[in-house]
Protein backbone atom coordinates (compact mmCIF):
# COMPACT_ATOMS: atom_id res chain seq x y z
CA UNK A 1 0.00 0.00 0.00
CA UNK A 2 3.34 2.50 1.15
CA UNK A 3 4.50 1.80 -2.31
CA UNK A 4 1.17 1.99 -4.71
CA UNK A 5 0.69 5.48 -2.44
CA UNK A 6 4.22 6.77 -3.65
CA UNK A 7 3.48 5.43 -7.56
CA UNK A 8 0.65 7.43 -7.35
CA UNK A 9 1.92 10.75 -5.79
CA UNK A 10 4.58 10.47 -7.98
CA UNK A 11 2.90 10.07 -11.31
CA UNK A 12 0.29 12.66 -10.59
CA UNK A 13 3.43 14.93 -10.32
CA UNK A 14 4.78 14.30 -12.97
CA UNK A 15 1.73 14.20 -14.79
CA UNK A 16 1.20 18.05 -13.59
CA UNK A 17 4.43 19.00 -14.25
CA UNK A 18 4.26 17.66 -17.68
CA UNK A 19 0.70 19.75 -18.19
CA UNK A 20 2.53 23.03 -16.82
CA UNK A 21 5.78 22.62 -19.05
CA UNK A 22 3.93 22.07 -22.25
CA UNK A 23 1.40 25.05 -21.23
CA UNK A 24 4.96 26.79 -20.94
CA UNK A 25 6.70 25.93 -23.79
CA UNK A 26 3.27 26.69 -25.94
CA UNK A 27 3.58 30.28 -24.22
CA UNK A 28 7.22 31.06 -24.72
CA UNK A 29 7.48 29.48 -28.48
CA UNK A 30 4.39 32.19 -29.19
CA UNK A 31 5.89 34.93 -27.43
CA UNK A 32 9.20 34.22 -29.57
CA UNK A 33 6.95 34.40 -32.91
CA UNK A 34 5.89 37.77 -32.44
CA UNK A 35 8.68 39.24 -31.34
CA UNK A 36 10.92 39.14 -34.79
CA UNK A 37 11.65 42.89 -35.45
CA UNK A 38 13.23 43.21 -31.89
CA UNK A 39 15.76 40.96 -32.59
CA UNK A 40 17.70 42.49 -35.52
CA UNK A 41 20.99 43.98 -34.13
CA UNK A 42 23.73 45.89 -34.58
CA UNK A 43 25.60 42.90 -37.10
CA UNK A 44 22.49 43.15 -39.55
CA UNK A 45 22.59 47.23 -39.58
CA UNK A 46 26.23 46.61 -40.48
CA UNK A 47 25.62 43.57 -42.72
CA UNK A 48 23.57 46.00 -45.09
CA UNK A 49 25.50 49.11 -44.89
CA UNK A 50 28.90 47.03 -46.39
CA UNK A 51 26.58 45.26 -49.04
CA UNK A 52 25.56 48.62 -50.22
CA UNK A 53 28.96 50.43 -50.25
CA UNK A 54 30.06 47.44 -52.08
CA UNK A 55 27.14 47.59 -54.41
CA UNK A 56 28.15 51.30 -55.24
CA UNK A 57 31.85 50.71 -56.00
CA UNK A 58 30.98 48.45 -58.67
CA UNK A 59 28.06 50.35 -60.70
CA UNK A 60 28.27 53.48 -62.45
CA UNK A 61 24.48 54.38 -62.99
CA UNK A 62 21.90 55.54 -60.16
CA UNK A 63 19.35 52.94 -61.51
CA UNK A 64 21.65 50.20 -60.84
CA UNK A 65 22.83 51.48 -57.40
CA UNK A 66 19.55 51.75 -56.59
CA UNK A 67 18.62 47.86 -57.10
CA UNK A 68 21.94 47.28 -55.62
CA UNK A 69 20.36 48.85 -52.53
CA UNK A 70 17.27 46.79 -53.00
CA UNK A 71 19.11 43.46 -52.93
CA UNK A 72 20.86 44.42 -49.89
CA UNK A 73 17.96 45.09 -48.39
CA UNK A 74 16.51 41.88 -49.13
CA UNK A 75 19.72 39.99 -48.37
CA UNK A 76 19.50 42.04 -45.25
CA UNK A 77 15.92 40.52 -44.18
CA UNK A 78 16.70 36.98 -44.59
CA UNK A 79 19.86 37.26 -42.50
CA UNK A 80 17.47 38.80 -39.61
CA UNK A 81 14.93 36.38 -40.60
CA UNK A 82 17.94 33.41 -39.55
CA UNK A 83 19.07 34.84 -37.27
CA UNK A 84 15.88 35.46 -35.33
CA UNK A 85 14.76 31.60 -36.17
CA UNK A 86 18.12 30.35 -34.98
CA UNK A 87 17.70 32.47 -31.58
CA UNK A 88 14.45 31.37 -31.08
CA UNK A 89 15.03 27.59 -31.45
CA UNK A 90 18.40 27.89 -29.42
CA UNK A 91 16.04 29.63 -26.30
CA UNK A 92 13.18 27.06 -26.93
CA UNK A 93 15.80 24.25 -26.72
CA UNK A 94 17.16 25.30 -23.61
CA UNK A 95 14.09 26.25 -22.15
CA UNK A 96 12.98 22.44 -22.74
CA UNK A 97 16.12 20.64 -21.51
CA UNK A 98 16.36 22.93 -18.28
CA UNK A 99 12.73 21.65 -17.76
CA UNK A 100 13.05 18.43 -17.78
CA UNK A 101 16.03 18.25 -15.67
CA UNK A 102 14.04 20.05 -13.04
CA UNK A 103 10.88 17.56 -13.83
CA UNK A 104 13.38 14.77 -13.25
CA UNK A 105 15.02 15.87 -9.97
CA UNK A 106 11.32 17.32 -8.71
CA UNK A 107 10.04 13.08 -9.49
CA UNK A 108 13.09 11.58 -7.53
CA UNK A 109 12.05 14.26 -4.12
CA UNK A 110 8.25 13.89 -5.01
CA UNK A 111 9.07 10.25 -4.87
CA UNK A 112 11.13 10.03 -1.51
CA UNK A 113 8.45 12.88 0.20
CA UNK A 114 5.74 10.50 -0.96
CA UNK A 115 7.31 7.37 0.35
CA UNK A 116 7.53 9.52 3.90
CA UNK A 117 4.37 10.94 3.97
CA UNK A 118 2.44 7.72 3.41
CA UNK A 119 4.33 5.77 6.03
CA UNK A 120 3.12 8.72 8.80
CA UNK A 121 -0.48 8.46 6.57
CA UNK A 122 0.05 4.40 7.01
CA UNK A 123 1.13 4.69 10.66
CA UNK A 124 -2.62 4.06 12.47
CA UNK A 125 -3.07 0.84 9.87
CA UNK A 126 0.19 -0.86 11.49
CA UNK A 127 -0.70 0.13 15.09
CA UNK A 128 -4.68 -1.69 13.85
CA UNK A 129 -2.74 -4.27 12.52
CA UNK A 130 -0.39 -4.96 15.53
CA UNK A 131 -3.46 -4.88 17.94
CA UNK A 132 -5.36 -7.39 15.69
CA UNK A 133 -2.25 -9.88 15.96
CA UNK A 134 -1.78 -9.49 19.66
CA UNK A 135 -6.08 -9.62 20.48
CA UNK A 136 -6.76 -13.58 21.26
CA UNK A 137 -9.67 -15.12 22.75
CA UNK A 138 -7.44 -15.12 26.25
CA UNK A 139 -6.39 -10.99 25.32
CA UNK A 140 -9.78 -9.62 23.93
CA UNK A 141 -8.76 -6.54 25.88
CA UNK A 142 -6.45 -4.77 23.77
CA UNK A 143 -7.64 -1.30 22.27
CA UNK A 144 -6.36 0.70 20.04
CA UNK A 145 -6.96 4.53 21.16
CA UNK A 146 -6.43 6.09 18.05
CA UNK A 147 -5.54 9.99 18.76
CA UNK A 148 -6.23 12.71 16.37
CA UNK A 149 -8.77 14.05 13.83
CA UNK A 150 -11.75 12.61 13.20
CA UNK A 151 -10.71 10.93 9.82
CA UNK A 152 -11.32 7.81 8.15
CA UNK A 153 -8.30 6.12 9.66
CA UNK A 154 -9.76 7.16 13.19
CA UNK A 155 -13.22 5.83 12.46
CA UNK A 156 -11.57 2.46 11.26
CA UNK A 157 -9.98 2.00 14.70
CA UNK A 158 -12.94 2.91 16.40
CA UNK A 159 -14.73 0.43 14.53
CA UNK A 160 -12.10 -2.11 15.15
CA UNK A 161 -12.02 -1.35 18.93
CA UNK A 162 -15.83 -1.89 19.21
CA UNK A 163 -15.74 -5.04 17.62
CA UNK A 164 -12.92 -5.74 20.22
CA UNK A 165 -15.58 -4.77 22.81
CA UNK A 166 -18.46 -6.56 21.45
CA UNK A 167 -16.46 -9.80 20.81
CA UNK A 168 -14.06 -9.85 24.48
CA UNK A 169 -18.83 -9.75 26.28
CA UNK A 170 -19.15 -12.22 23.88
CA UNK A 171 -16.62 -14.35 24.71
CA UNK A 172 -17.26 -13.54 28.76
CA UNK A 173 -21.10 -14.13 28.40
CA UNK A 174 -20.15 -17.77 26.26
CA UNK A 175 -17.54 -18.63 29.76
CA UNK A 176 -20.73 -17.54 32.30
CA UNK A 177 -22.85 -19.86 30.13
CA UNK A 178 -20.99 -22.71 29.93
CA UNK A 179 -19.84 -22.58 33.52
CA UNK A 180 -23.08 -22.04 34.57
CA UNK A 181 -24.63 -24.98 31.85
CA UNK A 182 -22.10 -27.58 33.46
CA UNK A 183 -22.94 -26.47 36.70
CA UNK A 184 -26.49 -27.03 36.11
CA UNK A 185 -26.38 -29.75 33.79
CA UNK A 186 -23.86 -31.54 37.11
CA UNK A 187 -26.28 -30.53 40.16
CA UNK A 188 -29.30 -33.35 39.13
CA UNK A 189 -26.56 -35.79 38.34
CA UNK A 190 -25.25 -35.26 42.02
CA UNK A 191 -28.61 -35.56 43.26
CA UNK A 192 -29.06 -38.89 41.72
CA UNK A 193 -25.52 -39.99 42.83
CA UNK A 194 -26.12 -38.81 46.32
CA UNK A 195 -30.04 -40.98 46.83
CA UNK A 196 -28.74 -43.72 45.24
CA UNK A 197 -25.45 -43.89 47.60
CA UNK A 198 -27.40 -43.08 50.58
CA UNK A 199 -29.78 -45.68 50.34
CA UNK A 200 -27.24 -48.67 48.97
CA UNK A 201 -25.43 -47.05 52.18
CA UNK A 202 -28.50 -48.61 54.37
CA UNK A 203 -27.57 -52.10 55.68
CA UNK A 204 -31.41 -52.67 55.50
CA UNK A 205 -33.37 -51.00 52.38
CA UNK A 206 -37.11 -50.88 52.64
CA UNK A 207 -39.20 -50.99 49.54
CA UNK A 208 -40.85 -47.52 50.90
CA UNK A 209 -37.04 -46.10 51.43
CA UNK A 210 -36.35 -47.53 47.61
CA UNK A 211 -39.11 -46.11 45.97
CA UNK A 212 -38.49 -43.22 47.66
CA UNK A 213 -34.96 -43.04 46.30
CA UNK A 214 -36.48 -43.89 42.59
CA UNK A 215 -38.89 -40.95 42.80
CA UNK A 216 -35.68 -38.20 43.48
CA UNK A 217 -33.93 -40.15 40.91
CA UNK A 218 -36.86 -39.20 38.41
CA UNK A 219 -37.18 -35.71 39.48
CA UNK A 220 -33.53 -34.91 39.07
CA UNK A 221 -33.41 -37.03 35.89
CA UNK A 222 -36.58 -35.00 34.37
CA UNK A 223 -35.01 -31.65 35.55
CA UNK A 224 -31.81 -32.90 33.43
CA UNK A 225 -33.84 -33.97 30.32
CA UNK A 226 -35.67 -30.13 30.41
CA UNK A 227 -32.56 -28.22 30.82
CA UNK A 228 -30.88 -30.44 28.10
CA UNK A 229 -34.01 -29.60 25.61
CA UNK A 230 -33.65 -26.08 26.64
CA UNK A 231 -30.19 -25.65 26.03
CA UNK A 232 -30.79 -27.55 22.92
CA UNK A 233 -33.43 -25.26 22.11
CA UNK A 234 -30.95 -22.07 22.52
CA UNK A 235 -28.59 -23.66 20.58
CA UNK A 236 -30.86 -24.24 17.33
CA UNK A 237 -32.36 -20.39 18.02
CA UNK A 238 -28.87 -19.12 17.83
CA UNK A 239 -27.91 -20.42 14.75
CA UNK A 240 -31.07 -19.31 13.13
CA UNK A 241 -31.53 -21.75 10.67
CA UNK A 242 -35.14 -23.59 10.48
CA UNK A 243 -37.87 -24.17 7.77
CA UNK A 244 -39.95 -20.63 7.69
CA UNK A 245 -43.81 -21.62 7.88
CA UNK A 246 -46.82 -19.40 8.55
CA UNK A 247 -47.85 -18.81 11.83
CA UNK A 248 -50.09 -17.11 13.85
CA UNK A 249 -48.90 -15.56 17.45
CA UNK A 250 -52.52 -15.54 18.07
CA UNK A 251 -53.20 -19.32 17.86
CA UNK A 252 -49.40 -19.92 19.51
CA UNK A 253 -50.62 -17.85 22.65
CA UNK A 254 -53.70 -19.54 22.66
CA UNK A 255 -51.78 -22.82 22.77
CA UNK A 256 -49.55 -21.98 25.35
CA UNK A 257 -52.48 -20.34 27.55
CA UNK A 258 -54.64 -23.94 27.12
CA UNK A 259 -51.24 -25.95 28.18
CA UNK A 260 -50.85 -23.80 31.03
CA UNK A 261 -54.30 -23.70 32.71
CA UNK A 262 -53.62 -26.59 35.44
CA UNK A 263 -50.51 -24.04 36.43
CA UNK A 264 -52.90 -20.91 36.33
CA UNK A 265 -55.90 -22.48 38.26
CA UNK A 266 -53.16 -23.91 41.01
CA UNK A 267 -51.61 -20.69 41.60
CA UNK A 268 -55.98 -18.77 41.34
CA UNK A 269 -54.07 -16.36 38.59
CA UNK A 270 -56.76 -14.33 36.54
CA UNK A 271 -56.19 -13.95 33.01
CA UNK A 272 -56.87 -11.26 31.06
CA UNK A 273 -56.09 -12.41 26.78
CA UNK A 274 -56.60 -10.11 23.91
CA UNK A 275 -55.84 -12.25 20.90
CA UNK A 276 -56.22 -10.38 17.77
CA UNK A 277 -54.70 -12.34 14.34
CA UNK A 278 -50.82 -11.19 14.40
CA UNK A 279 -49.93 -13.31 10.87
CA UNK A 280 -45.86 -13.80 10.83
CA UNK A 281 -43.48 -16.64 9.36
CA UNK A 282 -41.07 -18.59 11.38
CA UNK A 283 -40.21 -21.63 12.68
CA UNK A 284 -42.50 -23.25 14.23
CA UNK A 285 -41.45 -24.99 17.20
CA UNK A 286 -38.55 -21.93 17.98
CA UNK A 287 -41.83 -19.48 17.80
CA UNK A 288 -44.10 -21.90 19.74
CA UNK A 289 -41.40 -22.03 22.81
CA UNK A 290 -41.14 -18.49 22.71
CA UNK A 291 -45.09 -17.81 23.41
CA UNK A 292 -44.95 -20.90 25.81
CA UNK A 293 -41.73 -19.27 27.54
CA UNK A 294 -43.36 -15.91 28.15
CA UNK A 295 -46.61 -17.70 29.46
CA UNK A 296 -44.55 -20.31 31.91
CA UNK A 297 -42.41 -16.95 33.17
CA UNK A 298 -45.59 -14.98 33.73
CA UNK A 299 -47.45 -17.45 35.55
CA UNK A 300 -44.19 -19.25 37.72
CA UNK A 301 -42.86 -15.46 38.73
CA UNK A 302 -46.47 -14.15 39.70
CA UNK A 303 -48.54 -14.22 43.24
CA UNK A 304 -51.52 -16.35 44.31
CA UNK A 305 -54.53 -14.77 43.05
CA UNK A 306 -52.54 -12.24 40.89
CA UNK A 307 -53.55 -11.53 37.66
CA UNK A 308 -51.69 -12.20 33.64
CA UNK A 309 -52.57 -9.86 30.94
CA UNK A 310 -51.85 -11.44 27.12
CA UNK A 311 -51.86 -9.44 24.21
CA UNK A 312 -51.32 -10.05 20.39
CA UNK A 313 -51.76 -8.55 17.22
CA UNK A 314 -49.85 -6.63 14.59
CA UNK A 315 -48.41 -3.34 15.64
CA UNK A 316 -45.98 -0.98 13.03
CA UNK A 317 -46.07 -3.77 10.77
CA UNK A 318 -44.80 -6.10 13.10
CA UNK A 319 -46.37 -8.99 15.20
CA UNK A 320 -46.45 -8.43 18.66
CA UNK A 321 -46.87 -11.10 21.64
CA UNK A 322 -47.24 -8.49 25.01
CA UNK A 323 -47.61 -10.65 28.29
CA UNK A 324 -47.83 -8.64 31.70
CA UNK A 325 -47.79 -10.46 35.12
CA UNK A 326 -48.44 -8.50 38.57
CA UNK A 327 -45.59 -9.79 41.39
CA UNK A 328 -42.85 -8.18 43.45
CA UNK A 329 -41.22 -4.94 42.26
CA UNK A 330 -37.80 -5.57 40.11
CA UNK A 331 -35.52 -2.50 40.04
CA UNK A 332 -35.07 -1.36 36.29
CA UNK A 333 -31.08 -1.71 36.75
CA UNK A 334 -31.81 -5.34 36.95
CA UNK A 335 -34.54 -5.76 33.73
CA UNK A 336 -31.44 -6.26 31.09
CA UNK A 337 -30.24 -9.36 33.29
CA UNK A 338 -33.39 -11.19 32.86
CA UNK A 339 -32.40 -12.56 29.50
CA UNK A 340 -29.08 -13.72 30.13
CA UNK A 341 -28.44 -17.55 30.62
CA UNK A 342 -28.98 -18.88 34.07
CA UNK A 343 -29.81 -15.65 35.58
CA UNK A 344 -32.22 -15.88 38.43
CA UNK A 345 -33.34 -13.15 40.27
CA UNK A 346 -34.96 -14.50 43.44
CA UNK A 347 -36.66 -11.84 44.83
CA UNK A 348 -39.14 -11.59 41.62
CA UNK A 349 -40.71 -15.27 42.92
CA UNK A 350 -38.76 -15.92 46.54
CA UNK A 351 -38.37 -19.52 44.91
CA UNK A 352 -35.31 -21.11 42.98
CA UNK A 353 -37.72 -22.70 40.73
CA UNK A 354 -37.05 -22.70 37.18
CA UNK A 355 -33.89 -23.23 34.53
CA UNK A 356 -32.65 -19.82 34.22
CA UNK A 357 -32.99 -20.59 30.32
CA UNK A 358 -36.70 -19.31 29.32
CA UNK A 359 -36.16 -15.65 28.63
CA UNK A 360 -32.61 -16.36 27.28
CA UNK A 361 -34.72 -18.51 24.44
CA UNK A 362 -37.07 -15.56 24.18
CA UNK A 363 -34.37 -13.11 23.45
CA UNK A 364 -32.45 -15.69 21.08
CA UNK A 365 -35.46 -17.12 19.10
CA UNK A 366 -36.51 -13.31 18.48
CA UNK A 367 -33.19 -12.13 16.82
CA UNK A 368 -32.70 -15.25 14.94
CA UNK A 369 -36.84 -14.07 13.53
CA UNK A 370 -35.34 -10.76 12.74
CA UNK A 371 -36.89 -9.66 15.83
CA UNK A 372 -37.00 -7.54 18.95
CA UNK A 373 -37.85 -7.93 22.83
CA UNK A 374 -38.16 -5.69 25.71
CA UNK A 375 -38.65 -5.96 29.33
CA UNK A 376 -40.32 -2.84 31.15
CA UNK A 377 -40.58 -3.56 35.50
CA UNK A 378 -43.99 -2.20 36.60
CA UNK A 379 -44.02 0.31 39.24
CA UNK A 380 -46.56 -1.35 41.08
CA UNK A 381 -44.63 -4.50 40.81
CA UNK A 382 -44.54 -7.50 38.22
CA UNK A 383 -42.76 -7.22 34.89
CA UNK A 384 -44.25 -6.23 31.16
CA UNK A 385 -42.69 -8.24 28.35
CA UNK A 386 -42.83 -7.45 24.35
CA UNK A 387 -41.62 -9.45 21.90
CA UNK A 388 -41.99 -7.89 18.08
CA UNK A 389 -41.61 -9.92 14.60
CA UNK A 390 -41.52 -9.33 11.23
CA UNK A 391 -45.32 -9.74 10.02
CA UNK A 392 -45.93 -12.07 6.92
CA UNK A 393 -46.32 -10.20 4.02
CA UNK A 394 -49.23 -11.00 1.61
Amino acid sequence: MRLRLTLVYSGLFLLAGAVLLAVTYGLVAHSLDTSTSALTGAQVSQYLNSEIKTCEAKVSSPDQAASCKEQAKLAGAKLAQASVASERTQTLGRLLYYSLGALAAMAVVSALLGWIVAGRALRPVHAIIAAARRASEENLGERIGLAGPQDELKELADTFDDMLARLEAAFASQRRFVANASHELRTPLTVMRTAIDVTLAKPSRTPAQLEAMAAEVRQAADKAEALIEALLTLARSDRGQGPREPLDVAVLAEDALDEAAPVIRASSVRVDAVLRPGPLRGDPVLVGRLVMNLIDNAVRHNISGGWLHVATGLRDGMAFIDVTNVGPRIPDDLAPALFEPFRRLDERSGSAEGLGLGLSIVRSVAIAHNGYVSARPRSAGGLEISVLLPAATS
